[in-house]
Parts: C-alpha cells; sequence; structure tokens
C-alpha cells in the first residue's frame, strides 16, 4: 500500500534547457566545419547549471517540500488504513469457525470489497499526486522558459544550454558563459515579488 514518491529532480531538470529561437544572420555571417553549421563570430552561447537552479530557485523548493508533504500524509493514511483492514483479517480469520455459513460469506464479501476500495484509493492517491506534480513541473518550466527568452533578447544569447554533473553533454564552458547566479536571482526575485502580491490580495479579502 505504498504511494509512488515524488520525483521531482528527473522532472525538473529538463525544464531549465531552452533553445532560444531567432531569426537565421546572412550565409555570409556564418561559418562551417567539416560541413556542419557552427555559430557566427559573436554569437553568444550560455549555459544554466540546473544542479545550482534546482536547489536555490525558491519556487522549485516550495513545491518539492509541499508534494513531499503531501506524499508522506497520503502515504501515512493508506497505510493506516491497510493495518486496520489486516487487523479485520486476523479477526475474521480467528473468528470464522464460529459464524454460521452466511455469516462467513457476508463477511468475505465485505473484506474482499473493502480490499477492492483501497487499492482504487492508492491507485487514485498516486494518479492524483503524478497529476499535480506534473502541473507544476510545467509552471516551473513555462517560468524559466519566459525569463530565458526575455533574457536572450536583452542580451543577444543565441542559445542557452543546461548543464548538470555527470549529466551533460558540456564538458567544459567557460565561467563567464555561465549565467545561472543572473538567472536564479532575477527568479526568485520575480516569485518572491509574486508571492508577496498574492498575500496582499488575500488579506485584502
Amino acid at each position: 500500500m505504498n504511494v509512488s514518491k515524488i520525483a521531482l529532480g528527473v522532472a525538473a531538470a529538463a525544464a531549465f534547457m531552452s533553445a532560444c529561437q531567432q531569426e537565421t544572420k546572412p550565409a555570409a555571417e556564418t561559418t562551417a566545419t567539416t560541413g556542419e553549421a557552427t555559430v557566427a563570430a559573436g554569437e553568444k552561447i550560455v549555459y544554466v547549471n540546473s544542479d545550482s537552479l534546482l536547489a536555490n530557485y525558491a519556487y522549485f523548493k516550495e513545491v518539492r517540500t509541499r508534494l513531499e508533504g503531501k506524499s508522506k500524509k497520503a502515504e501515512a493514511d493508506l497505510r493506516s488504513k491497510a493495518e486496520a483492514f489486516q487487523k479485520e483479517i486476523g479477526e475474521y480469520q480467528q473468528n470464522g469457525q464460529a459464524m454460521s455459513a452466511s455469516q462467513r460469506a457476508s463477511t468475505e464479501q465485505r473484506l474482499q470489497q473493502k480490499q477492492q476500495q483501497l487499492q482504487a484509493l492508492n491507485q487514485s492517491t498516486s494518479t492524483q499526486l503524478a497529476t499535480e506534480e506534473s502541473e507544476e513541473m510545467k509552471k516551473i518550466y513555462d517560468n524559466v522558459e519566459a525569463y530565458l527568452k526575455k533574457l536572450s533578447d536583452e542580451k543577444g544569447y543565441k542559445m542557452v544550454l543546461t548543464y548538470s554533473r555527470g549529466n551533460s553533454a558540456i564538458l567544459y564552458g567557460d565561467e563567464s558563459l555561465d549565467i545561472t547566479h543572473e538567472v536564479l536571482s532575477a527568479l526568485n526575485e520575480q516569485y518572491n515579488a509574486e508571492k508577496a502580491d498574492s498575500t496582499k490580495t488575500e488579506t485584502k479579502k
């Protein structure tokens, strides 16, 4: 009767990669090496460390804490119901011999229905948690993508890559191209402002 755990890290890692598409430069401004197109001189590629972003983005941390809390509460509730059900089964096994045939049949039917209800509750709870996680991760992805597009327009970045230790196509990147701190600061500032506005709105009601 275990509720599946919330696997935010894997889902969120993909939320921090955004290729910012802009108009293609004229052919004279591009170069080619062994037949493959390369970025023209002056066109800047930067990267974000998704490990740091995940660890320090206030919105993500709040979502993770909230979902983990819900998961633990649901798991405890299911465990309590399962233990109560096992107790009923034990009592039936002890007292079943003293029951009439019709009483045993009725009790067994009731226990079977309760087992099915617990299985259905387990499945529906897992589905609900997974759906909520997916919705929250989409919001996080949208926030990050929207900011990176805005930042790329302002600073002329052609592409924003994601870097994660042990799981990255970037073997080396100059630290001057790492915009993690800038992105993180802006996202947290934006989230805190939105949270403050939401609190003010709730207070006025």
